[in-house]
């Protein structure tokens, strides 16, 4: 069973109970770095979100069933005051409990229901190839990413190559996309840019980041660049977890060499992940 698969039993059968990410990443056997990545490759969604989106959810069907107080189920969800919780499920419905309850109906409600995991995954992941990889500067179009705006990762891509092809002091022709700055909710940096000789002279606005000297498990992504999820998955979920490295809390990113297409999508391209022992 692979760290998504168990984090997912670990939440659902102690949905009732307090959690932390820590005691998720453990039930996973993984650091709590791998776990917010390879939950969210798995499932599209931060862990604790999902955690945070499943206990309003069945709040409100209680609720819905005519609850008498609540308070109480404000505290089942994990929530220390009824304030507290009248925020999160306004956040998370647009409605309050109160109202839940007085229309006895969820059916305008976005619930989150249990995911059921889709364990397909890549049969033919390739082993990688291992780089100590020295520091270098990366310099580009920056945006901070979460579950809701991710697909705007392409468009950041086509305003890279409308906008910074010639990025002062650029080294080489690779292009980089770099994750990083990421946080326990899962949301994160990306970064589609490339090498630079030095920060002095870049343009206002761009994004920059300097990656350290790291060890990577560099795998290629041989298929379109739109089935890179697939592949990110595998990883993160079946490669990674029996490797017997740990993942380093590092940058990650991909590499685009001279072969890839930008207006295909076709080329095949590298992931690099940082790892430990």
């Amino acid at each position: 069973m692979n760290p998504a698969h168990r984090a997912l039993w670990y939440i659902e059968s102690h949905l009732a109970e307090p959690m932390t990410l820590d005691e998720i990443a453990g039930v996973g056997g993984v650091s709590r770095f791998h776990m917010v990545r390879a939950f969210a490759a798995a499932t599209g969604l931060p862990v604790m979100r999902y955690v945070r989106a499943r206990r309003l959810s069945e709040a409100a069907r209680s609720l819905a069933k005519g609850a008498p107080h609540i308070l109480s189920i404000a505290l089942e969800a994990d929530y220390g005051s009824h304030e507290a919780f009248t925020r999160a499920f306004r956040d998370q419905f647009g409605t309050t409990p109160e109202a839940v309850r007085a229309a006895t109906c969820i059916s305008d409600l976005q619930l989150q229901e249990p995911i059921l995991m889709d364990s397909t995954m890549l049969d033919n992941l390739k082993a990688p190839r291992f780089e100590t990889a020295k520091a270098f500067l990366v310099a580009g179009l920056a945006e901070r990413i979460t579950c809701e705006n991710g697909a705007i990762i392409p468009g950041l891509w086509y305003r890279f190559h409308q906008e910074v092809a010639d990025t002062p002091a650029r080294v080489g022709n690779v292009a980089y996309g770099v994750c990083c700055n990421g946080d326990d909710s899962g949301n994160f940096d990306y970064i589609a840019g490339v090498e630079v000789a030095d920060f002095s002279d870049l343009p206002r606005g761009l994004g920059r980041i300097r990656i350290p000297e790291q060890r990577y498990a560099v795998f290629t992504h041989s298929d379109h660049v739109a089935s890179i999820r697939r592949t990110v998955n595998t990883i993160w979920n079946q490669w990674l977890p029996t490797s017997g490295l740990k993942a380093a809390d590092a940058p990650n990113f991909e590499r685009y060499d001279e072969k890839f297409d930008p207006m295909t999508g076709n080329g095949g391209f590298e992931i690099w992940v940082p790892v430990r022992e």
